[in-house]
């Protein structure tokens, strides 16, 4: 128990000042110079100019975009997708995320199996692949379950959905340009 004592550290050895500046990089230094003595003053203060806080248009050009914008989004046009829409890109990510998320379970349950059973001597690289495979193509199904579905609340859309997922990506992208 004496060793242990012995190893304590003690409040002497500590030092006071820390090895780096502490200075909140979120917090700015500013001099100031008080009435005529000619005396520095230093006060802190917030920097609260982020892009996207506060920030006026560049140009008269893109201040109407941004009221268009406004009013369309205050009439109600453009931002509203009908309910059935969304119930269509829901069951069409959830199909298309848990198809291969389940295809990579199963597969990687099976090769864990087989090499235990010794069935089949697996190489290492193969549960590697086929987790990359799947589990990539679960992610990347996320994306095109919303691109794949019909838009268009009349219309169901096709089985894999490869005419709507051509007409959906061109239509986001004129969307980007024309806002």
């Amino acid at each position: 128990m004496k060793t242990l004592n012995g190893l304590e550290l003690h409040r002497s050895h500590i030092s006071r000042t820390l090895p780096w500046n502490h200075i909140n990089p979120i917090i700015h230094h500013k001099p100031k110079i008080t009435n005529g003595n000619h005396r520095v003053r230093t006060y802190w203060r917030l920097n609260a100019e982020a892009k996207g806080f506060n920030r006026a248009p560049a140009k008269a050009e893109d201040a109407a975009k941004e009221s268009k914008i406004r009013r369309k989004n205050e009439a109600g046009e453009g931002d509203e997708i009908p309910e059935v829409v969304q119930k269509r890109i829901i069951s069409r990510i959830l199909s298309f995320v848990g198809v291969p998320l389940a295809v990579g379970i199963v597969l990687l349950k099976g090769l864990g199996a087989a090499k235990q059973q010794s069935w089949w001597d697996v190489p290492y690289w193969l549960p590697v692949l086929t987790t990359l495979l799947t589990f990539g193509a679960s992610t990347l199904g996320i994306a095109y379950g919303a691109l794949s579905s019909s838009w268009d609340a009349n219309r169901e859309g096709s089985l894999f959905g490869f005419e709507e997922a051509e007409k959906n990506w061109v239509e986001i992208w004129k969307e980007e340009d024309d806002a």
